[in-house]
This record gives structure tokens, C-alpha cells and sequence, in this order.
């Protein structure tokens, strides 16, 4: 007789016998427990390809390769290329047992390949769990990586750890939609005001690849043109990638797209969605579900099918430079993109790099730029307030609010809102030409000079003491310290204009649009509102805090991020103004006045050639306490035709403030040197340092390409640092 029929006075036993069928069905649905990852020992192995190359998650130089796995027969049709998996790592040879490996701790990684044999010759550990059946990690996206890793002397693992989002289970659930079939080729719109605007538009819907590096004109205009390209790209039957500098970019790219195409043609990847639905809007970019993407930095890795053109948004941006490890630049990313998939190529901002330079130069690219007559059109009105204009105008110049400057804001009051834009704080002082302002520079190697105890100057790149300097710009021997940023602004505007709201923009809190009623908008750079109707007019305030910056770059992203204020103003026929309190001789200030971001690029590129400096040289740097970094450069094989700059100390990092990124922690003083080769010598410079750092943690002396090391002193190599002084 069975249980179901049996009676009792207590427990499940006695039970009447529909709680009986009830409880046995509650148990039938019951989710089965996963089961623990096993050493699967005594478990038979697959039939086909037994052994799996697994990438194991450990980004350490000196295990940056692949290690081979036994397949359990359970797991062969899990066990495919591309899926998430855990291993047992660490285990020695004598953890043997029955001829197989055991032991060691779980660790997480990528199976990469399927093998009927293994090139080593011990036994072989078994792969412990398939986490996922998923195929994340495709041939394309694996070989990207490594060529991300090998460019920047880091390891696949860290690259894979920036392409490949967590996992997140509940989304992988989720069946993926259809793919809708391609969208007819869009009209030009205002792709027309381009020279070869709309020519480049035809060939991304015929299916060529194009590479432009693109000039764009002011105003909002910026993101449906970047949608246009997009929706021209998909109309051939391939996919597109856009990458911006910030969620505020690709909001703007995304109703764009939206409103070109509709719903579900395109993904959006940005830290704002969240990590289940941002992964969610993954798979179905790696599923094929969707052609096109729009996202941020850790977009540059999404794995679009069939990719046909790759685009970037302002690369100036320092949001594009990835800050762990191995710390690459989303502009070199696209552009091994573009080489390995052979897709097209736009590179697209307000001003002009020094790199998008040197793109057309080389040739690789082509330019995209409007014609002097529809730049002055579209254009607003720049003008000057100098150190001429200051002196006679002594009381404006304490309040940092000159004459022309208040001038300009009255007028722009009564149309409309007026952005005022002031530089971050914090700019380390440096030295220049007290009589025509150029920056002091070594002699040696064109470092910056800074003062030093008793008013010795000493270049910041090589450590030389400079006890001759002139001007080689004037003549002139007398040296002035560069101003360090603006205090108290919106306060003082408060005062300049009391019936005048006073909205703040910055890194706390900023704005994404404004409306286009009279209000004063301070802004730091890169936070600046959008105004409904553009603004009236727009102050540039403290030149110098940006052309004062100890780098290299200071004239170029002064300009860059003066053209982005000055793009939101309305044309000049429009009665939009601009005033910029900044030395009107400088050769940014003069770039800004003619709208020719181009021409002062082009201009930059052709000095650095002549000095050496990137980006027609390549450049690393090594930082970390003074020995560590001296063995490290003594052990390093570096190519015979390398420089190397320095060391010289770097600025510590003060207690209870947050630490700049190669920033040694509070209390530890570390040294920097620079490395610099010719151009082709690139690539041998990275494998250099990465086979040096490899021997160095292999050692167990310390180092890792992004983070402090467990053990021993850290040494931190980057490549084409992006601050180099």
C-alpha cells in the first residue's frame, strides 16, 4: 500500500492525503540546487576535442596566456568556445590523482578554444563548471583584445574584463527580439553644408568604407548627422558603433537615432542603464537582435555583427581614456577596429586633436570639413580682452569681470541666457615669459620648467636644472608664474547682476538643458548646458588657468573646450557673442577668433614633429618609488633607439583628498620617467616594458600595469600617457 493511503496522528505521515499530493508537487516544482564545481574525478572525458584552452581570469603579465583543460564528457556540450567557465588554478604536479590534476583555487575565465590535444605534456586538471552556455567572447572581440593588450603592454585578461560586461543570469533568460530588416537610406539633411557631406553619406549606404575625420559646424546639429551616418551604415546590411564622451552625448545620439529610425534598431550602452539591463542590451547586440550602438568609453569593445563604420565623438575628451588597466584610449580602439574589420571610419568633434591632424595628414583619412563662407554663418562673433585691456581697467580686473566681458553679458541678458564659462581649480602653477607669455621650456628636451626651493628652475620631464634661461620667442630673461583658476565666480556674477538668476553647472551637479529665458549659466568645462534656442552670448573667463596647465596639450584642449562653449552660442547674424578673457596674440586665442581648430592643429603637429614629442613619437611612462623604478628601467631590453627622460619626482597625493590616476598613495614619494622612441618603434617599446614587467612579477618583486602590486614595490607602465607635463 502506498504512503498516499496510510493515516497517522502527526508529521507528514499522518497527514490527510491531499496535503500529501500537495506537498510531493511542490517538490517536483522545485527548482533543482546547483550542483558545486567537481574535480569531476573518475568522470570520462568528451569523445571529440577532450581538451579546452581556457583564458583564466588573472590579469598578471606573466601568466597572459592560454592553459589547457580536460573536458568532461557531462560538460562537452556546454563546454564551447566563446563561454564563461571555471577552472581550478594553481594546482602542482604532485596533486595528482588518477592521472589527473587536482587541487588549487576556482577561478573564473574564457574557454577560447576546443583541442583534440594538448601541447603539454602533464596532466591535465578538468574544467570544473560551465557558468554559462552563452558564447560571449567571439573570434573578432578576442582578437581585438589582444591587439588592445599588445599595444599597451597589458594582458587579454584585463582587456576582456573592459569588453565583457558581468554577467547577470536573469538577463541571459531573456530571449533577445528579432532583427528588424535594414532601414532606407537617409536624405542628406544637413550633412549638405559639408564639402563632401553628402557624398560620404552615399557611401556608407553603398556599402564602402569611408574614413573622414570630421570638422563639425556649430550648434546642435552635431548628434543627426552622427544619426544620419548611422542610419546610412545600417541601410547596407551593417552594423555601427558611436562612441561619446558622457551619458549627457548619448542621450542626444540616442534620440536622434530614435527619431530617425524608431524603436529597436539600436542599442544603448552607458553606466546609467544599470548592469542587467546594460548586459541585457549586450546579448542582444552579440545576438545580432541589434545593428547599431550608442554608448560611452566601455562601448568601444561591443561586439556589432558585420561592422561597418566605427565613430567618435570628440576625442579630446579625457572621459575616452580608460583609466584600468591597461588604460587604452577609445580612439586607438576604433581605430584597430577600422584596420581589422576593414569598416569605415568618422572621427567627428567641434575642434581638431592633434592625432585627427594627423590622420589627414598621413593620408589615412580624409578631411570633412565646411566651407570659410558656412563657418561664418553659422558661427558667433568672438571677441578679446587682453592683458592690454586689463591694465587700463584696473577695478574689473580684481573682480575678473572685464569691461568688455560685462558688456557682452548685458547685451546677451536681454535675448536670452549667457554661459559663463570658468576653468576647474586645482591647475599646478608653472613658468612663463613674463613679456609675451610663451610657457619655459628645457632646452634639452622641451620639458616644462618649474621653480623649485630658492627659485632654481628645473625641468619637469628630465630633472635638469636651468640656471640660463631667455625667451627664445623675445629675448626676454624674466619669468612670471601661470594663474591657477578662478574662485568665487558665480558669486561675483550674483553681484554684477542682481535681478539676473545665476544657475551652476560643474561636477556636482550638472545641467543638461537650460531654457532660453535671461539667466546667467556658470559652467566648468565639459559640464556647459544645452539652451533652447542656443545662447545669447558667452563669457570665457581666466584664459590663462588653461593655457597655464603644466602639459603638453594646454594650448589644444584650451581651444577645444573654448569652441565647445562658443559652438552652443547662436551665429553671428543672430546677434551671438563671445568674449574670451585670454591674450589675443596666443595662437589658441587666434585659432578661436578665426573658428580654425584645423589650421592650429595642423600647426601643433608640425612642431611636435620637429621636437620629437607624440603623437609622432611614441611615449611611456614608468612611475613608482625611486629604486623600484631604477632596476625596472635597468632590467628593461628597451630598443636600441629609445630616450629615456628623467625620472623625476611626482607630485604626491595629499591625505583625505582623492587620488589622481598614477597618483602614488598619500604619504609615498615616487619617481617618473618617460620613454620615448621614433615612429615604427611603437610596438617594440610595449613588448619591452610588458616582457619586463612580466620578469618582474614572475620575481615577485612588485608591478602591474594598472594597480599596486601584492608583494614588493609597484612600478606602473602606461602607454601614450595622456599627461605627460
Amino acid at each position: 500500500m502506498s504512503s498516499e493511503n496510510e493515516t497517522g496522528t502527526g508529521g507528514a505521515e499522518g497527514a490527510p492525503p491531499e496535503q500529501l499530493a500537495f506537498i510531493r508537487e511542490s517538490v517536483r516544482n522545485a527548482k533543482v540546487p546547483r550542483a558545486k564545481p567537481r574535480t569531476w574525478r573518475g568522470a570520462a572525458l568528451a569523445k571529440e576535442l577532450p581538451v579546452a584552452r581556457v583564458l583564466v581570469d588573472k590579469g598578471v603579465l606573466h601568466l597572459d596566456r592560454y592553459f589547457d583543460y580536460a573536458v568532461p564528457e557531462e560538460l562537452d556540450a556546454d563546454a564551447q568556445p566563446g563561454v564563461r567557465v571555471r577552472v581550478r588554478f594553481g594546482a602542482g604536479r604532485h596533486r595528482v590523482r588518477e592521472g589527473r590534476r587536482e587541487g588549487g583555487g576556482l577561478i573564473g575565465g574564457f574557454l577560447v578554444e576546443r583541442r583534440a590535444e594538448s601541447d603539454y605534456s602533464g596532466p591535465l586538471a578538468a574544467l570544473a563548471q560551465v557558468v554559462s552556455p552563452e558564447p560571449v567572447l567571439s573570434e573578432e572581440l578576442l582578437r581585438l583584445a589582444r591587439a588592445v593588450a599588445d599595444r599597451y603592454a597589458g594582458s587579454l585578461a584585463d582587456v576582456l574584463q573592459l569588453a565583457v560586461p558581468p554577467r547577470s543570469a536573469r538577463a541571459e533568460q531573456r530571449p533577445s527580439p528579432a532583427p528588424l530588416p535594414p532601414p532606407g537610406a537617409p536624405e542628406a539633411g544637413s550633412w549638405c553644408r559639408y564639402e563632401r557631406g553628402a557624398a560620404f553619406l552615399d557611401a556608407l549606404a553603398s556599402g564602402e568604407s569611408p574614413r573622414a575625420v570630421w570638422n563639425a559646424l556649430p550648434g546642435p546639429q552635431w548628434s543627426e548627422e552622427l544619426a544620419r551616418a548611422v542610419a546610412a551604415t545600417l541601410a547596407s546590411g551593417r552594423g555601427a558603433l558611436v562612441v561619446v564622451p558622457d551619458g549627457r552625448a548619448a542621450s542626444r545620439v540616442d534620440a536622434a537615432l530614435t527619431a530617425l529610425l524608431g524603436e529597436g534598431r539600436h542599442a544603448l550602452l552607458t553606466a546609467d542603464a544599470g548592469p542587467e539591463k546594460r548586459y541585457r542590451e549586450w546579448l542582444a547586440v552579440r545576438r545580432g537582435s541589434v545593428r547599431a550602438v550608442v554608448g560611452t568609453r566601455a562601448a568601444m569593445f561591443a561586439p556589432v555583427r558585420d561592422l561597418g563604420l566605427v565613430a567618435l565623438w570628440d576625442d579630446g575628451d579625457d572621459s575616452h581614456s580608460e583609466q584600468h588597466a591597461p588604460q587604452p584610449h577609445a580612439r586607438e580602439v576604433l581605430l584597430l577596429r577600422a584596420a581589422q574589420d576593414k569598416c569605415a571610419f568618422l572621427l567627428g568633434s567641434w575642434g581638431c586633436t592633434v592625432e585627427a591632424a594627423q590622420l589627414v595628414e598621413s593620408g589615412w583619412a580624409r578631411p570633412l570639413v565646411a566651407g570659410r563662407e558656412q563657418v561664418r554663418r553659422v558661427a558667433p562673433l568672438v571677441r578679446t580682452v587682453g592683458d592690454l585691456d586689463l591694465a587700463r581697467d584696473e577695478a574689473a580686473r580684481a573682480a575678473r569681470l572685464p569691461t568688455l566681458a560685462w558688456q557682452v553679458a548685458r547685451e546677451g541678458l536681454r535675448h536670452g541666457p549667457v554661459l559663463v564659462q570658468v576653468p576647474r581649480r586645482g591647475y599646478v602653477p608653472r613658468m612663463a615669459c613674463a613679456q609675451c607669455r610663451a610657457p619655459a621650456r628645457c632646452r634639452h628636451c622641451a620639458g616644462p620648467l618649474e621653480a623649485r626651493d630658492g627659485g632654481t628652475l628645473w625641468c619637469g620631464w628630465c630633472g635638469r636644472e636651468e640656471g640660463a634661461w631667455h625667451c627664445p620667442e623675445c629675448g626676454s630673461f624674466r619669468l612670471r608664474a601661470q594663474v591657477v583658476g578662478a574662485r568665487r565666480t558665480a558669486e561675483e556674477l550674483g553681484r554684477a547682476f542682481p535681478a539676473v538668476p545665476v544657475r551652476t553647472s560643474g561636477r556636482e551637479h550638472v545641467l543638461d538643458t537650460v531654457p532660453g529665458t535671461p539667466a546667467l549659466i556658470v559652467s566648468t568645462p565639459g559640464a556647459e548646458p544645452v539652451a533652447e534656442g542656443g545662447y545669447a552670448a558667452a563669457l570665457l573667463l581666466d584664459g590663462w588657468a588653461m593655457l597655464g596647465r603644466p602639459d603638453l596639450r594646454a594650448g589644444e584642449d584650451a581651444l577645444r573646450r573654448w569652441i565647445a562653449a562658443a559652438a552652443l552660442v547662436r551665429p553671428q547674424g543672430a546677434g551671438g557673442a563671445v568674449a574670451v578673457v585670454a591674450e589675443p596674440t596666443l595662437r589658441p586665442v587666434q585659432a578661436l577668433v578665426r573658428w580654425d581648430p584645423v589650421g592650429h592643429a595642423v600647426r601643433e603637429l608640425a612642431e611636435r614633429a620637429e621636437l620629437g614629442f607624440p603623437p609622432v613619437s611614441r611615449m611611456a611612462a614608468v612611475s613608482g618609488p625611486a629604486e623600484a623604478v631604477s632596476g625596472f628601467l635597468g632590467s628593461a631590453e628597451l630598443p636600441r633607439e629609445a630616450e629615456v627622460l628623467g625620472p623625476v619626482p611626482v607630485p604626491g597625493t595629499v591625505a583625505g583628498r582623492s587620488r589622481r590616476p598614477g597618483a602614488p598613495p598619500p604619504g609615498e614619494h615616487w619617481e617618473r620617467a618617460l620613454i620615448r622612441v621614433p615612429p615604427g618603434s611603437g610596438a617594440a617599446l610595449a613588448a619591452a616594458l610588458k616582457a619586463a614587467q612580466a620578469a618582474r612579477m614572475a620575481r615577485g618583486t612588485g608591478g602591474g600595469g594598472g594597480g599596486d602590486s601584492a608583494g614588493g614595490e609597484p612600478v606602473r607602465v602606461r602607454i601614450d600617457p595622456p599627461d605627460i607635463g
